[in-house]
């Protein structure tokens, strides 16, 4: 049996609740099956916008209310954007569950957008646009996004574009929300002490006014790869570098051994292959990592580092010998034992954090209907074996299907 539960309101909006008995915090949101890839061209960044902006105010809250509902009792508000989800959520005591409950429907079906606080959101935007700018590794990863998915919407900076935000009018959060907003692929997600009956009274009484909203939307895929490399100067004091390619979907029976496989290379671990060879044995990096992120219909693979101008092809060509290591070189049953153990145990603790978990299950049930139990997840690593990460680094890591992009300090 699951350990969680989740019921279907009659207007689509699912509710998905695990009690967990020894915390005295709630953690609660509303995670949308929306995204920046969801942006026609000419909305490039309008769904971080509408983040920004259902804290500003609604029918029957200014943002000053908002903003303070929650804070007074020591609650947290927030709120994040993807390239596929939107999530508005908060953590409080759960003596206070239900405040949080009706603030979150309030700032996710009720935002009216005022056009004064448009202006003011507007240069807060664009200042963190220039922070992230002034942070190089930060920025590199964003404009790898746009060097793997060229011309497609997976491609956009989540945050737009100077033009793009500058333009913006009430008109066009409603437009992007009416193209995109369906009350079944939105789901009211809670890890509490609550046993789950007390939670579904709340949600039928601030979600049954809510009518149902179907949209036929459909995600362009994403299927035009091609492979570069680019060298951009950069007025920054130190070179750094990504290196990547497209990987498995969501939907991809290999991507928990891609997941394993990335995480042996470049994972937390001060024991990755990456950590081992480039910084422990060279010292040529303070920082290198592997990442793999999953879409509906894709993924994205990258390796990111950052290190002296002058040591930059050097560093470079250690990351590709690990890579060719993984490609010609099965692990031995020792290694993957303990490769397995490792990933088990960062699991493990990451579903320790009850705001995390929270966020996964939502995803989970948007994706694909169903949250995998810890011990599920545990199976289907123990079954990988040394010839599958064999393949699979043979059909992904292939030296010729790996694009670079690095920024070098300007002479």
């Amino acid at each position: 049996m699951p350990d969680y539960h989740l019921y279907t309101l009659p207007n689509g909006i699912r509710i998905l609740h695990k009690q967990v008995t020894h915390t005295k915090i709630a953690h609660c949101g509303f995670i949308l099956d929306i995204g920046s890839r969801d942006e026609n061209p000419d909305q490039q960044g309008l769904a971080h916008f509408w983040e920004h902006m259902a804290f500003k105010g609604t029918v029957k809250r200014k943002s000053f209310h908002i903003l303070n509902r929650l804070e007074t009792v020591g609650g947290e508000l927030n709120a994040y954007t993807t390239k596929e989800k939107l999530c508005f959520y908060a953590s409080l005591l759960e003596s206070h569950f239900e405040k949080a409950f009706d603030l979150l429907t309030d700032i996710t079906f009720h935002s009216i957008f005022p056009k004064k606080e448009i202006e003011k959101e507007r240069g807060v935007i664009l200042e963190e646009m220039a922070m992230y700018l002034d942070t190089p590794e930060d920025a590199i990863m964003d404009e790898f996004d746009n060097v793997i998915f060229a011309n497609h919407s997976l491609g956009n900076n989540i945050l737009g574009t100077k033009e793009s935000v500058s333009s913006f009018t009430k008109a066009d959060f409603q437009a992007f929300i009416d193209q995109n907003l369906s009350t079944d692929s939105l789901v009211f997600c809670s890890v509490s002490n609550w046993p789950f009956e007390k939670v579904l009274k709340l949600a039928e009484k601030f979600l049954s006014e809510i009518p149902r909203i179907e949209k036929q939307r459909v995600r362009q895929p994403f299927t035009t790869y091609q492979p570069a490399i680019i060298n951009l100067e950069k007025p920054i004091s130190q070179a750094h570098c990504v290196i990547g390619c497209p990987a498995y979907s969501l939907h991809d029976d290999r991507r928990i051994s891609f997941f394993m496989l990335s995480n042996l290379l470049g994972g937390p671990g001060m024991n990755s292959r990456l950590n081992l060879a480039v910084r422990e044995k060279h010292g040529l990096v303070y920082t290198i990592d592997a990442n793999y992120a999953t879409y509906i219909d894709t993924g994205l693979f990258g390796i990111y580092f950052g290190t002296e101008k002058k040591q930059l092809k050097r560093t470079t060509a250690l990351v590709l010998k690990e890579l060719k290591k993984l490609r010609e070189k099965p692990l031995g049953t020792v290694q993957l034992h303990t490769t397995k153990e490792q990933l088990m145990g960062q699991l493990a603790m990451a579903e320790e954090s009850n705001l995390g978990l929270m966020m996964m299950m939502g995803k989970s049930i948007l994706d694909q209907n169903r949250v995998d139990s810890l011990n599920e997840i545990f199976d289907q690593i123990r079954r990988i074996k040394a010839t599958d990460l064999t393949d699979i680094a043979n059909e992904i890591l292939r030296e010729e299907n790996l694009s670079i992009l690095n920024y070098v300090p300007v002479k």
